[in-house]
């Protein structure tokens, strides 16, 4: 006997079809979505990994911190007088780009390296990226703006804590006070301001790296 159609239900039978076509369709724009995401994510990542990075030498490196020896860079600082990262940052970081990207004597760009560079205190503070090694201060473009300090950086010893994720004051200040009571636990001499180092674009949300620098005496 064939089964005997219901009218009532007719309807409601038709909404539940519509609404699981209209959830399949939204599930599959959602995966789609994901997997642009990850390899878009994925990509970032891997030319963050080819970006040239500022040289240094392993000293001594242990479950808690890195030793490393900086011998002297040509960078390009901007000085500020916030005293937060947001600020520091945001004042900074658009000169610099400009800079890079072409603004300068020979309209001439510049390849992005890592990490850029904030040193912070109570004083004020400087952003600074660290230029390609084929320049130095007299082979490299001058800045359109005035504001851009040009300069030979100190060789130095500086000791390391690295963090992940988005950087903010208070990952930074919990990781620089850990790096100095490690310091101090070990009678390792500071010898100046801490360093902020921050080595992805904003865009990149995985695999982040984050570093806290501290100046130290060292002896080999």
């Amino acid at each position: 006997m064939p089964p005997i159609a219901c009218p009532i239900f007719e309807p409601i039978r038709g909404s539940i079809v519509i609404l699981l076509n209209r959830s399949m369709k939204a599930l599959y724009i959602a995966l789609g979505l994901g997997a642009i995401y990850f390899i878009f994510q994925s990509f970032v990542a891997s030319n963050s990994v080819k970006t040239e990075k500022q040289k240094y030498r392993t000293v001594l490196k242990d479950d808690v911190l890195e030793i490393r020896y900086y011998p002297a860079a040509t960078m390009a600082t901007v000085y500020s007088s916030a005293t937060n990262y947001k600020s520091v940052a945001s004042s900074g970081f658009g000169k610099l780009a400009r800079f890079i990207f072409g603004g300068n004597k020979e309209n001439e760009s510049i390849a992005m390296t890592a990490p850029v560079r904030m040193n912070m205190s109570e004083k004020g503070a400087e952003m600074s990226f660290v230029m390609p090694t084929k320049y130095n201060e007299s082979n490299l473009p001058k800045p359109n703006d005035e504001s851009i300090h040009i300069h030979q950086s100190a060789p130095q010893y500086v000791a390391v804590v690295s963090f992940g994720g988005y950087a903010n004051d208070e990952k930074i200040k919990t990781h620089k006070e850990k790096l100095l009571q490690i310091l101090s636990e070990r009678n390792i001499k500071v010898t100046g301001d801490y360093t902020f180092l921050g080595y992805n674009a904003p865009y990149q949300m995985i695999a982040r790296t984050n570093e806290v620098a501290i100046p130290i005496e060292w002896k080999e």
